[in-house]
Order: C-alpha cells, then structure tokens, then sequence
C-alpha cells in the first residue's frame, strides 16, 4: 500500500478512536502534553535527533501535544516515570523491571524485532594481550586487567555481563581495580578504544553501528565474546496514560511501532536510528528473566 495512503488510513482510524473519548475533555487533561522519555545509552546527539521525529509521530496519531524529555542518565527515566512526569519511555531490560517494580500496572507494549534475542559483546583493548573466547568460562581471563561496565542500571552493559561473569567464575574481585562505569556504550568503546580501560562490555547493537559508522578508530580493539541472547530494550507505558490523555491512546501510540515499515522512506529513517527493520508485540512476562538476575544482584529497587 503506497505510504501516504497507509499514513492516512492509520491517523484516520486513530482519530476517530480517539474522537469519542477526546472530543471534548472528558478522560483527558486540557492542553496537557504527553512527554515521552528513553534511557540515554548513546551519543546525546543521536539520541536528540531520534526522539523528537518519534515525538511527532505519536502527536499525529494521538492528536495530542507530544514533547520528547532528555534525561541525563538511566535512573532519571525511571524516577520520572514513577512520578508520573512521563508516561511513554524507552526502557532496558532493567530499567524497565525497576519502573514496572514501582509503577503497579505499567505495561510493555513494544519492542524491536532485535530486543527478543539481545547480546552483549566482550571488547579489549588488544594491547591487553586479551584473547577472544569461545564458552563463558573464558571470561576468567578478564582477571588481573582493567574493566569497564557502562551504565550502572544497563542490562547490556552491566546487569546480563555481570551475570554472565558470576556463570563463568569470575569474580569481579579478580578485575585490577574496581570496575568503571562509563556511562553508555558509546563511552565504553571509546575507552577500550584509547586504552583507559583494557577491557569493557557493550551492547552488540551499539557495537555494529560503531563499525558500520567508521568514527571510531576501533583497529586497536578486539572482540573477545558475544553471550547467549536474552530479552531487552521496550516501550514502556504507564497504566493511566489513557486515564489522562484520553481513551484509545496507548493502543494508538502502539499500533504505530508496529506498523512502521522499513520500506517506507520516512519509517525507515526511524527504524535505522533504534538499529532494528520493525516493532513487535511484547508483554510484562518477557522480562521475568531478567527480573530474577535484578533480585538476584540487588538492583531492582
């Protein structure tokens, strides 16, 4: 179906959804905006040009004010959500388990088509002398360097490789020093890159974007793992975001993800910028795994 028909089907069949409840202001707060919010695991500027094109996207089905609202780490995302400052946001795997832990009844409503089988990536600096490995028990051979996470409450950069070093015998007593924490994966590979840490762990999304861009100098880094998959990234929605904005705007904002198409020009430059071809259905239940490894390290609080 040609995009401009197809965008015109989707807004017309929102609307009218949305009509009946929003036409007056009866379930809707008067001239309230709908702020949306994302973990800031990459480069700012990327993170600055994504949202807010996602942001008129959700405007046009919802007929609603959508405004995109920084944060400068994960924790901020799910502390605004708690209080109810945002009511959409782009979550981990973690972080969304921390949210959904304080906000009884928030759902997850999409995710990429990448988020069901999600990896992380081992890196070192090669001057480590590290090795590539091919079962968990390699990473004992982290012992005795330097090692970086990235965010404290990412689940790729810190709370499935922190699972998956306790599987492999490591303990991070073994690491020269304490651990760092970069931040966000982009900060990481810079910092295995330059040599300030001999080792660290990314999210592979992040990874192959990396490459795929050339920005980095990555000649000096080498891949020393990928772990077993495990699920991820999703949009997380608050339980009364239809109570405030009006009857029908959940399900609006996620008939949109799903319906983005990798064929369409203005869709795609979406789906490229989150690294995936399409949104699919999730649920609260794909996450019970990496709930248990959050109440097992203590950071579902």
């Amino acid at each position: 179906m040609p995009y401009l028909k197809r965008r015109e089907l989707l807004l017309g069949s929102a609307g009218l959804f949305l009509l009946a409840a929003c036409g007056t202001q009866e379930g809707r707060a008067a001239g309230a905006s709908l702020m949306i919010s994302a973990i800031p695991d990459q480069d700012p500027e990327k993170l600055n040009r994504l949202y807010p094109m996602l942001a008129d996207r959700f405007a046009a089905v919802t007929k609603l004010k959508v405004v995109y609202r920084p944060v400068t780490d994960y924790t901020a995302v799910v502390r605004a959500f708690e209080v109810g400052d945002i009511y959409l946001a782009w979550m981990g795997g973690l972080t969304g388990a921390q949210a959904r832990n304080r906000v009884s009844g928030a759902t997850a409503v999409a995710q990429r088509n990448i988020d069901q089988d999600f990896h992380s990536v081992f890196i070192a600096n090669k001057a480590s002398g590290l090795r590539p490995f091919d079962t968990v028990e390699g990473v004992r051979t982290l012992a005795g360097h330097t090692f970086t996470f990235g965010s404290e409450t990412s689940t790729s950069g810190r709370l499935m490789p922190q699972y998956f070093l306790r599987q492999g015998g490591l303990d991070q007593a073994a690491f020269k020093g304490k651990p760092g924490f970069s931040g966000s994966h982009d900060a990481t590979i810079e910092a295995v890159a330059s040599g300030s840490f001999e080792a660290g762990v990314v999210n592979e999304q992040v990874w192959k974007a990396t490459q795929a861009a050339g920005e980095v100098d990555l000649s000096d880094v080498v891949v020393l793992w990928k772990t077993p998959g495990y699920a991820d990234y999703h949009w997380l929605a608050r339980p009364d975001l239809d109570d405030r904005f009006g009857k029908g705007a959940t399900r609006a904002v996620t008939d949109m993800l799903l319906g983005l198409n990798v064929s369409d020009p203005a869709d795609k430059a979406i789906l490229d910028l989150f690294g995936a071809t399409s949104f699919i259905a999730t649920d609260n239940a794909n996450y019970d795994r990496i709930e248990a490894v959050a109440r097992e390290q203590g950071l579902l609080t």
